[in-house]
């Protein structure tokens, strides 16, 4: 199963880099991205003014509360010096640690991730899709049936997603998404899944995409892109 920190989430890595490097304590950092721009590994080089668990902690909330993308804490390498702070060009960006958590965990109760994605087939009925969301300590189930092909399994998939989040988001003002249309797409010798979604505020819409490279199979790539369309827009209410 894909991790759900980098489900829709897909860091800046020099904006990134440039907000770490402003955090008190902290020296230098590298970002090391995968191919796709997600983040593979974070290295910081910090004084001995906090500990490698603090600092840690404070890389994690700057880069929710200033970037709303989640990283997970195995990812983060830190390496202390006892040499003296270099100088910087600007003054370091304030951090409250207590108000970056509070952000941090707003932000994770109201960001959905993905948990599975399960296809079942019949003679009868033709193909159910059936996809797990979370949100928080909740999960959501949407599901969406059809006919057998790998096209229709797709839409199928980013079907189900989409009423799982409708589920999730039931009670949040008055906005509903709907699913523009699913296209797979051969770029750069790989296959991604595209996916369109309108969404509605009352009167006001605004059309959502949102893109998955296929690696483990087509359908979790549909998911994941449904959610890269949406996630954001949930997390800051657009």
């Amino acid at each position: 199963m894909p991790s759900p920190s980098i489900a829709g989430s897909v860091l800046p890595i020099r904006r990134a880099e440039e907000l770490l490097a402003t955090l008190p304590g902290i020296l230098s950092a590298k970002i090391i991205a995968s191919d796709l721009g997600a983040v593979d590994e974070i290295h910081v080089l910090t004084t001995a003014e906090f500990t490698p668990k603090q600092t840690v902690r404070n890389i994690e909330s700057a880069l929710i509360a200033h970037l709303g993308m989640r990283v997970d804490h195995r990812k983060i390498s830190v390496a202390t010096t006892s040499e003296a702070q270099r100088p910087r060009e600007s003054e370091p960006v304030a951090v409250d640690p207590e108000l970056l958590q509070a952000v941090a965990e707003d932000l994770s109760r109201r960001r959905l991730y993905f948990e599975d994605v399960e296809v079942r087939r019949s003679r009868s009925r033709g193909v159910l899709c059936r996809v797990t969301l979370r949100k928080g300590e909740e999960s959501f189930i949407g599901e969406a049936e059809g006919q057998e092909s790998e096209r229709a399994r797709v839409d199928l998939a980013a079907r189900a997603a989409i009423k799982a989040i409708g589920q999730a988001e039931r009670g949040e003002r008055e906005r509903t998404l709907a699913l523009d249309g699913v296209k797979l797409i051969e770029a750069f010798d790989r296959s991604f899944v595209f996916v369109a979604v309108t969404a509605r505020i009352n009167r006001d819409t605004a059309l959502l995409t949102g893109s998955c490279e296929i690696k483990e199979s087509a359908e979790t790539a549909s998911v994941l892109a449904a959610l890269d369309a949406t996630n954001r827009w949930i997390a800051y209410g657009r």
